[in-house]
């Protein structure tokens, strides 16, 4: 049986990019939120996992944190979900970092990143191919798109020495974009691979105000969807370094912009016969409620119309289908429409 997929959600903040350890972070995901994630009708999870969760600074195994990792797939495997296991941030790799990642420029540190990916599967090679599969890396940011092609097929190769035909998840360079699709050497005469990219645009609907987006989360005023995010009687005012992005951030969109930007994954997924999956996409909760609605009804039907699987970014926080506090947010009616939300666990 092949591992497929068509609707996902992603479990962040929890074996990644995340402080909390022992009890918090047991606490934080549980079987009571597998079973309710299936029951709403997902067919898999997107886990992101980091290398200073997973690993100590001398590469020995966190067992609490592989321990937890094997719990969410037990309890996928219990509910019907399948799971990706996505290799997120690594100490070498970090997609946010200003500066080149060391991965790319140290031999040392890809031979190390396939060393990861061989314990990844010695840990995991026993889980049954049909429900768990691999993703190599989120967000690879090579300055040179060949670097990252080379260090994920290093990843790769690690990976088919010993597991010839599990799934892997593969993405483009410069934060799995669209527009680099076509750059992405893609391994041949391999059906057991995904191809995924993200999308989070337009960037001031998605990434309305916030604080970690240096070229436009300093925003506040009025924005609209579908159109011109930020209209012409709305610029004035505006700082001249703000204003001097507005040519490439603010566009004109709607969903044929969606379409239209899709053009290099449908390339070349025509060209592999490879499914394409969108592994992450999601809207800010600061943005005004009508607008992410209206966005994710557009993002929903260019995925259904042209099969593209999706995992939504995210599952709780700020992007969530629950807010901080475990409330469905506005947009778990729109991922969801025939689901009760949320129902209760058995």
């Amino acid at each position: 049986m092949a591992f497929t997929i068509q609707r996902g959600t992603n479990i962040s903040h929890w074996l990644s990019q995340s402080k909390q350890r022992g009890e918090a972070r047991r606490a934080y995901f549980t079987r009571v939120d597998v079973q309710r994630l299936a029951k709403m009708g997902l067919d898999h999870l997107r886990i992101p996992i980091d290398e200073e969760q997973m690993w100590d600074e001398s590469g020995h195994k966190d067992e609490e944190a592989f321990a937890l990792l094997d719990a969410a797939l037990d309890w996928c495997a219990e509910a019907g979900l399948r799971a990706i296991v996505d290799l997120h941030i690594l100490r070498t790799h970090y997609f946010l970092d200003e500066h080149d990642p060391p991965l790319f420029a140290d031999p040392a540190e890809e031979t190390r990143f396939a060393g990861l990916w061989r314990q990844l599967s010695e840990h995991l090679r026993s889980r049954p191919e049909e429900m768990v599969a691999y993703e190599l890396l989120n967000e690879a940011v090579a300055r040179n798109p060949e670097d990252w092609n080379r260090v994920a097929h290093a990843a790769y190769h690690a990976i088919r020495a010993t597991e010839p035909t599990r799934t892997i998840v593969l993405g483009s360079n410069w934060f799995n974009q669209h527009h680099t699709f076509l750059k992405l050497a893609v391994p041949p005469d391999d059906p057991n691979i995904i191809l995924t990219f993200h999308y989070y645009f337009p960037m001031f609907i998605t990434h309305y105000t916030a604080p970690w987006w240096a070229i436009g989360g300093t925003y506040h005023g009025p924005i609209h969807y579908p159109g011109k995010p930020i209209a012409e009687e709305d610029l004035a005012g505006l700082s001249a370094e703000l204003l001097s992005h507005m040519d490439e951030w603010n566009q004109p969109f709607d969903r044929n912009t969606i379409v239209a930007d899709l053009a290099q994954p449908f390339a070349v997924r025509e060209r592999t016969g490879l499914p394409l999956y969108c592994g992450e996409f999601g809207c800010f909760d600061r943005t005004p409620d009508p607008l992410r609605i209206a966005w994710f009804k557009d993002m929903l039907s260019v995925f259904d119309e042209y099969d593209i699987a999706w995992a939504n970014w995210d599952y709780k926080g700020s992007f969530g289908i629950v807010d901080h506090a475990g409330k469905p947010t506005a947009i778990a009616a729109v991922l969801f429409p025939s689901a009760v939300l949320f129902p209760s666990a058995d």
